[in-house]
């Protein structure tokens, strides 16, 4: 098959207004097993909306945008379900960004032939398509941003700030998380920046002006997101996936008290993943371990051993539907920083 025939069906992300999961969250709640645990990770997330004090941290790693879940994500920053996103790259550059610009994703085939994918310029992420021609127009225009910045070192907060004002400005229209965080002042921390498309568009930027360039700094983004630790009341968790996100999201509360301003643990916290315990690694510990480090309260946690696209818009439908949302502030913590 040629690329123009594989490169056909696009990605559709699901619309988490156009139904309403209340009913099966509640019938859930008489279930066992994971349907249980989501029931109980619903009932979780709609008190942290509920509780005026609470500022809601969600962390995002998997191929989540890529998969259909970029409109949920996006609703639950427009419809003030969440105060700072904590991703990977991938989501946030290779997938939203991507997207914002013109870009989609595409229906594939877990069995294909990767050689012959290969040799069309088309990736593959389980079963989905990436015109990899596409994705190079990606770096170079994250490239093109940095070309435009005055030389110094940035937060991944700073410059995904910059992406969504370039979005605003040529893409308007566009369904897009970077692009809701900037109009609603929510800010955005990718901790491992480079491993994504904007790594590549950033090593091109270097490269084409080795002693005046843009670098990112991740030290930086530790200090931000522990200063919007520092100046909160309460926070609580929504985890999907695990990896570096997760940890940085729980380390923050570490980091309050190193810096001398003891800040309570997350008080809320709930972790949709597929991830095993056993192995020790970070994304299937328990939000239970997490105590024993001084990060996250036990009262009120859950994990959903779930894969996302199955999970996430069942509770965030349901959430939509709740309403709680409705009597939140906003927090805008991107006004926290001078830019």
């Amino acid at each position: 098959m040629d690329k123009k025939s594989l490169l056909k069906d696009t990605i559709e992300h699901v619309d988490i207004r156009s139904f309403d999961a209340r009913p099966i969250i509640e019938a859930y709640g008489r279930m066992a097993f994971q349907a249980r645990n989501l029931h109980h990770a619903s009932d979780i997330f709609n008190r942290m909306l509920k509780d005026e004090s609470c500022s809601v941290i969600l962390t995002l790693a998997g191929s989540l945008f890529s998969a259909g879940l970029k409109g949920v994500v996006a609703d639950m920053i427009r419809y003030n379900m969440v105060d700072v996103i904590v991703s990977t790259g991938a989501i946030i550059v290779d997938q939203d960004f991507f997207e914002g610009i013109g870009f989609r994703h595409y229906l594939g085939d877990s069995a294909a032939d990767d050689r012959r994918l290969r040799e069309l310029h088309i990736d593959r992420i389980y079963d989905t398509y990436i015109d990899e021609d596409e994705l190079r127009e990606c770096d170079l225009t994250v490239a093109k941003i940095a070309d435009g910045l005055p030389t110094r070192s940035y937060s991944s907060r700073e410059f995904i700030k910059e992406m969504g004002s370039y979005l605003e400005k040529h893409y308007p229209k566009v369904n897009s998380a970077i692009l809701e965080a900037s109009r609603h002042d929510v800010p955005i921390f990718v901790p491992a920046f480079s491993d994504s498309s904007a790594g590549f568009g950033l090593i091109f930027h270097q490269q084409q002006h080795p002693n005046r360039h843009v670098t990112i700094d991740p030290v930086r983004d530790f200090r931000e997101l522990t200063e919007i630790k520092i100046v909160s009341q309460q926070t609580g968790l929504f985890v999907v996936g695990g990896g570096v996100p997760k940890n940085f999201a729980q380390d923050v509360v570490v980091a309050a008290d190193v810096l001398g301003n003891e800040r309570p643990v997350h008080k809320y916290a709930v972790q949709i993943t597929v991830a095993d315990e056993r192995d020790g690694g970070l994304s299937g510990s328990t939000l239970k371990e997490a105590c024993s480090w001084g990060k996250v309260d036990t009262l009120f946690e859950q994990m959903v051993w779930s894969e996302a696209t199955l999970a996430m818009p069942l509770m965030i439908s349901d959430a939509y539907h709740r309403g709680n949302w409705k009597g939140r502030s906003r927090k805008g913590y991107q006004r926290l920083f001078a830019c």
